[in-house]
């Protein structure tokens, strides 16, 4: 590697990892806030405990910074290079924009295979991890169920939402019973409540006190014009299992949370048992974590002529227009992903579209890019 290249390389590295670290940062904070900070200020993760869960989130957010830190990456430098006129020097020295890009292409390659690594391996051990721990943290309190100004999804056919907690005590409580299709067939509100745990029964009791509810007709409960009206109940219990609880998380289990290993045993197995549908979309949780991976070439090859073009060197808006096109890309994902339920659509196929469409338009834009 020459002089130019090793500028180029090092240059670009460095602002690539400063981008994920920044990307990373924010989606771990998202994350510590949606799961773990009311945990924490109940009392119920001990501080290194919330800092080593801190750390397994970081392959699971890397899954998603790895590709937008280094389309912002790239975009920063080119930019700044092409806006101080760097890349017409190299160019009027005879030097292609191939040639010139070539340590920018060596980075997508190895953010790629490193992508790989973390969609299918470091994520899932880490997210798998994330989950074991934070369960056995709250299982030792099972009243740490109940998180404030949290939708609390653990209750089989219930979800709970409360507004404030002081011990035992609940103010201000809403709720939704589901059906088996887990749509709303009642939901209501009460004024307070208490929670207790029955520890000869291992049963956790939700008692609502003033409470409003209203009822949906059971055999079509999205059709509003049959709604029976609002009827005030003084109490209501809810009495659950402690250990229904926790199989009701584990039962959870998210495709996306699976190695590779994990994830092509259980498509055989659903093929082989003639679940297509079920199949499929453990199929396309495969395709979504590889064209991920693929993504970051992808968006390295776009940001080369597309950074030279710009030739901005303000650092707010090379910012700006890699947000927009990682915005892009995941709307994309998300369209093919609504396809999950249709086998026949192939949707598992579709979700590598997006993924060629950015190289696609990458390399045309190095095209006339380099005739220019």
């Amino acid at each position: 590697m020459n002089l130019l290249h090793r500028h180029v390389f090092w240059s670009v590295l460095a602002t690539c990892l400063a981008a994920v670290g920044l990307f990373a940062a924010v989606l771990i904070l998202g994350n510590v806030l949606k799961d773990m900070v009311g945990y924490l200020l109940a009392g119920q993760i001990e501080p290194l405990t919330f800092l080593y869960l801190m750390g397994l989130l970081v392959p699971y957010v890397a899954a998603y910074a790895l590709p937008m830190g280094m389309l912002t990456g790239i975009l920063l430098v080119l930019g700044r290079m092409s806006a101080q006129q760097e890349i017409t020097a190299m160019r009027a020295a005879g030097l292609s924009l191939f040639y010139v890009a070539r340590p920018v292409i060596l980075l997508g390659l190895v953010g790629t295979f490193g992508a790989l690594l973390v969609n299918f391996e470091f994520m899932p051990r880490a997210r798998a991890a994330y989950k074991a721990i934070l369960a056995d943290a709250v299982q030792t309190n099972p009243l740490s169920f109940i998180v404030p100004k949290t939708f609390v999804r653990d209750f089989p056919g219930v979800v709970v939402y409360v507004e404030e907690k002081e011990g035992a005590e609940l103010r201000d409580i809403w709720f939704w019973r589901l059906d088996s299709e887990d749509r709303v067939v009642e939901s209501g509100r009460a004024a307070s409540g208490k929670v207790e745990f029955d520890e000869p029964t291992a049963a956790l009791s939700v008692t609502l006190r003033d409470v409003i509810a209203e009822a949906r007709n059971e055999q079509d409960p999205e059709d509003f014009s049959r709604v029976r009206g609002t009827t005030t109940i003084g109490e209501v219990p809810l009495v659950f299992e402690v250990d229904d609880l926790f199989n009701q998380r584990q039962r959870r289990v998210r495709y996306k949370s699976m190695t590779f290993t994990q994830l092509v045993a259980e498509r055989d197995r659903l093929y082989a048992a003639g679940d297509r549908e079920t199949g499929m979309k453990v199929s396309l949780a495969i395709s979504e974590k590889g064209a991920t991976a693929i993504a970051v070439l992808a968006f390295a090859i776009l940001a080369v002529p597309l950074g030279i073009r710009v030739s901005r060197s303000e650092t707010s808006a090379n910012l700006g227009v890699a947000l927009l096109l990682v915005m892009g890309y995941y709307f994309l994902t998300i369209v093919v992903s609504w396809l999950e339920a249709k086998p026949a659509w192939r949707p598992d196929l579709l979700m590598w579209l997006p993924a060629a469409v950015f190289t696609g338009l990458g390399v045309w834009l190095f095209r006339r890019v380099e005739r220019t």
